[in-house]
């Protein structure tokens, strides 16, 4: 971490707790934000928009209202509730870390610091805003909101990624925080809403922010240096047949076995090598009668991979492959996003030769 002016991080609370209770969103975690109801938020809040959480995080908590409904669920109808919020790792981390309260507290939420971060996938953010909004501790929550706000505040040329100037702004805001009890809460929440509505990644709203006068780099007009993002990545490609096999017995899904989105259902998919054709990949399966009904291509992109998919109607007499009426697909078996976009073929095209 490069030497800077430090930046007095005291100055920041008073205004900020000022703006927040005058400006906050009505966000249903923060109606009744129980240690159980703040975790599971802010685990779906990871990669994913607000106003995408809201309908996901209701119907969440409507079905498992707490940990033990949470640990006792039965996966399938786990992965349903989280369909199409992504990253499934997260929800399988929620309900074993629900199973580990269970095992080792009671049932009872920890309340340390230190207890916290020993749940699975649970870190350092996470634990501090458990810790702060549900508990009222002192203790900072350093996500990208609030990393954006601090290095524009003290123009600081830390790179995003740096673990070290991530844990200087634990430290310092954390000492800068109100005594224990509602304004902690509020703190926090104030330091996620700036990022989130005012100290934006792009045009952010400088006139109206609470901390202009305090801000280098609104101060110099700088605010677009900051923070120093790293080099983007080029997306790997990958060519992917995705097969949507229709049997008497209804579609086909399966369990991925390897790879991206590992354990999931699918509808059978497979990486394509030069040459490959469809025949030769349902042989492969042992599907030798089959008639193509419809195909479509279209593109899905994850963090790191691009996938470049040719979706597959077949009607076949028969497949390998556990098989599900399509009202069974819909109602009650998760589906990764692309997927259900495949699905939407059939929802257009069932019981037609054409689309």
């Amino acid at each position: 971490m490069q030497n800077i002016d430090k930046f007095d991080f005291q100055q920041i609370p008073a205004p900020l707790l000022s703006w927040y209770r005058e400006n906050k969103r009505e966000l249903p975690w923060r109606e009744e934000p129980t240690p159980y109801r703040v975790w599971v938020s802010e685990i779906m809040l990871q990669q994913t928009r607000v106003e995408a959480v809201k309908e996901y995080y209701v119907r969440f908590m409507n079905a498992l209202p707490s940990v033990e409904a949470l640990a006792f669920c039965e996966e399938e109808k786990l992965l349903k509730l989280w369909e199409g919020l992504g990253y499934y790792t997260r929800v399988r981390n929620l309900q074993k870390a629900a199973k580990q309260i269970l095992q080792f507290y009671g049932g009872e939420f920890p309340k340390t610091m230190e207890q916290l971060r020993a749940l699975s996938g649970i870190g350092s953010y996470t634990a501090g805003a458990i810790a702060s909004i549900a508990y009222g501790m002192p203790v900072a929550a350093v996500d990208g909101n609030v990393f954006r706000v601090a290095s524009r505040l003290e123009e600081n040329p830390a790179p995003i990624s740096d673990p070290k100037y991530r844990r200087y702004l634990e430290e310092s805001l954390s000492a800068v925080y109100p005594k224990p009890g509602k304004d902690c809460s509020d703190f926090t929440q104030s330091l996620f809403e700036l990022g989130a509505l005012i100290c934006k990644p792009q045009n952010p709203a400088c006139a109206v922010c609470p901390l202009a006068k305090l801000c280098r780099a609104n101060q110099k007009g700088t605010q677009s240096r900051f923070p120093v993002l790293p080099q983007k990545k080029t997306k790997r490609q990958e060519k992917i047949f995705i097969f949507l096999i229709e049997t008497p017995q209804g579609f086909c899904i399966r369990r991925r076995e390897e790879g991206l989105l590992k354990g999931m259902n699918e509808f059978p998919s497979r990486v394509v090598f030069d040459g490959e054709t469809v025949e030769e990949i349902l042989n492969e399966w042992g599907v030798y009668e089959f008639n193509e009904v419809k195909r479509g291509k279209f593109a899905h992109i994850f963090t790191h991979v691009r996938w470049d998919i040719d979706c597959v109607w077949v009607r076949a007499d028969s497949a390998p492959f556990d098989a599900y009426s399509l009202a069974e697909i819909k109602e009650t078996i998760s589906l990764p996003t692309a997927f259900k976009q495949c699905l939407a073929i059939l929802e257009k095209g069932y019981g037609k030769e054409k689309i």
